[in-house]
């Protein structure tokens, strides 16, 4: 990529719908945005400018990088595109690799990075901490867990009150899994199919995606049961979805009435008839489905399967590790979103902004039954650094309202892409809400087969050679995953938007060859 945003000759202060900072503009004659139509279709969309200079690169040569993640790095890393990225300094929404070329970063490190890169204030707060107290353990008391732990448990209802702390999102499933089994005293967990709930021996069990499947013997007790998946489930409307664009399919329900929904409830009915035992432990969801390529559920779908897993003793678990701390724009937690109140929220990912960090959060009795059935420890969990920079991304989320600009600029987005899924054949479904948004890839409309995943790749790499990083998700790796920093601006959404859509017109130029 060029880095032409280097050599501007003057900027000028432009004031942008981003309540965080001012963005710096190069000072230009006639529109700063062109369309793709009017210009050479393999011309790159012109990219906004940034005010941060990376440091220089000074590190291990690109060759040796690939040699030693070759020789002593886990064989089951995969990197995406064809020459793996290698990535140096990060500043809010920008990325820059070793060369110093500048992308926009719209995965956040896999739905994590929701306040910015290096947030300023977040590494000042860091930096403090680091300079005072990194480690003490649980047997000692140190102030930056008891005032985080006050922060938090500020933003959830009664009786979510009581919080465990830990350190990646598998553990904290891997723990609401052992808490719904020692209050209910019962064993099976039910969980949606697509479902990622983390990769520890016992999450494994929870997570229904191939990928994530082994032959060999892990945890017991886990039962799947049908993804209310209204785009590609063999029921859906126009107007099933909490989202400000619904699917291409036709449906004849009243505004108020979902039959859709009412078909994936006797679906999930039948699991709990034939499946499992007649008390069951609990039921986890995501409110949004994340590594399934941002997959949303009828409207009032969870209200009614929380009741009827409430009616067999077990409790409901919201998996809140990419869905919450505002990224859904209209309320802070997914759970919200679906007028529904858990009896335990799992959550990591964003509460740190991508330091190691992780939390349950449960009500007293829950907490009571755990500590009579197991003595539960974690030696890193709530660490002072960690609850420093928490603090910190809860300051932040606040002062700069975040999740009301996620809100705005997601709908912003979301009605854009739409335009390109009545554009192209070849995008299915625009899905989402607040900034977690999903395009998921077909041949075409009419079959909604996914499109061939070397074809989704070519697309990927275009986006990538243009300065846009996107992540991938779905069970065929057939949907766009697009969930940016919060702090993202409506003019950084249109070169986003300009760039995907150079990329479909180029894969169109080579299915036409």
């Amino acid at each position: 990529m060029t880095l032409a945003w280097r050599h501007l000759p003057r900027t000028l202060h432009l004031e942008t719908s981003s309540p965080r900072i001012r963005k710096k503009c190069p000072l230009s004659v006639g529109a700063f945005w062109t369309s793709v139509t009017k210009r050479s279709l393999h011309t790159k969309p012109r990219m906004p400018p940034c005010d941060f200079t990376p440091e220089r690169y000074q590190s291990l040569a690109y060759d040796r990088v690939l040699e030693i993640h070759k020789q002593h790095l886990s064989p089951v890393l995969v990197s995406y595109f064809s020459e793996p990225l290698l990535l140096h300094q990060g500043h809010m929404e920008w990325l820059f690799d070793y060369e110093g070329n500048r992308y926009l970063d719209f995965f956040s490190g896999i739905v994590t990075v929701g306040v910015g890169h290096c947030h300023p204030k977040v590494n000042a707060l860091a930096q403090k901490q680091l300079g005072r107290l990194w480690h003490t353990s649980g047997f000692f008391f140190h102030p930056s867990i008891h005032e985080y732990a006050e922060k938090l448990s500020a933003l959830f209802p009664e009786p979510l009150k009581v919080i465990f702390f830990m350190n990646s999102g598998s553990e904290a499933n891997d723990l609401a899994m052992l808490m719904a089994r020692a209050h209910s005293n019962n064993t099976d967990i039910i969980s949606f199919r697509g479902a990622y709930h983390g990769c520890s021996p016992n999450t494994l069990n929870l997570s229904n995606i191939v990928s994530f499947k082994t032959k060999l013997p892990l945890g017991i007790g886990c039962q799947s049961t049908m993804c209310p998946d209204v785009f590609r489930g063999p029921w859906g409307g126009s107007h099933c979805r909490d989202s400000p664009v619904q699917t291409i399919r036709k449906c004849s329900c009243a505004p108020d009435c979902c039959q859709a929904k009412d078909q994936y409830i006797e679906q999930f009915k039948d699991t709990l008839n034939t499946s499992v035992a007649k008390s069951i432990a609990g039921f986890f969801a995501e409110p949004i489905q994340g590594v399934n390529g941002f997959v949303q559920y009828p409207k009032g779908f969870l209200k009614e399967a929380f009741e009827l897993v409430r009616e067999r003793g077990g409790v409901c678990i919201a998996d809140e590790v990419q869905t919450g701390f505002g990224r859904l724009g209209s309320h802070f937690w997914g759970f919200q979103t679906h007028g529904v109140l858990p009896d335990i929220v799992s959550m990591a990912k964003g509460i740190a902004n991508g330091f190691p960090m992780a939390a349950v959060v449960t009500s007293p009795e829950i907490a009571k039954s755990l500590a009579k059935s197991v003595l539960h420890f974690s030696t890193f969990g709530g660490n002072p650094m960690a609850c420093a920079i928490g603090s910190a991304v809860l300051e932040v989320i606040k002062e700069e309202n975040l999740q009301k600009n996620s809100q705005e600029v997601g709908t912003y987005m979301l009605l854009k892409l739409a335009k390109l899924r009545d554009e192209f054949e070849i995008v299915g479904d625009v899905r989402g809400k607040g900034l977690m948004i999903g395009i998921e890839m077909v041949k075409d409309k009419m079959s909604r087969q996914p499109l061939p995943r070397e074809e989704v790749n070519q697309i990927h790499e275009d986006c990538k050679r243009m300065g846009l990083l996107i992540g991938r998700g779905g069970i065929f790796s057939q949907t766009f995953r697009i969930a940016p920093p919060m702090c993202i601006t409506k003019p950084e959404v249109d070169f986003a938007v300009e760039v995907f859509r150079s990329a479909l017109i180029q894969h169109m130029e080579r299915r036409a060859k």
